[in-house]
């Protein structure tokens, strides 16, 4: 099969961490949140429910490290702060995890019946 110029699953190896970051319950709902406008940590950990500060902390040092989240320290602050907000190509991952979530939201009572007859 063939995805893009990639061949898949031969390029499995390189398309999965990928796969792995963007597919992660934390990542898809800071993009989202991070989606409105940029904002600071403690904004976004009041929005995502049930995160640990660890949690967010990695999370959003991973989105940073692959380029979709952008962090800037406003040291002149008093106190100085920090404000995350999406990069250009974190922005390219907003619309396709909105339709999964639509997607998610239209069919979670299927799936949660056609679960529930297998138990």
């Amino acid at each position: 099969m063939k995805l893009g110029n990639m061949s898949v699953p031969g390029e499995c190896a390189r398309i999965t961490p990928i796969l792995s970051r963007v597919g992660d319950k934390w990542t898809v709902l800071i993009i989202l949140i991070l989606s409105e406008r940029p904002k600071r940590f403690n904004q976004i950990r009041r929005e995502v429910e049930d995160i640990s500060q660890r949690m967010l902390t990695m999370t959003l040092r991973g989105l940073e490290r692959d380029g979709l989240v952008a962090r800037k320290v406003y040291a002149d602050k008093n106190p100085p702060w920090v404000e995350y907000r999406l990069t250009d190509l974190g922005q390219t991952l907003v619309k396709p995890l909105f339709a999964l979530c639509e997607w998610a939201a239209e069919n979670c009572d299927t799936i949660e019946a056609n679960a529930a007859r297998e138990t």
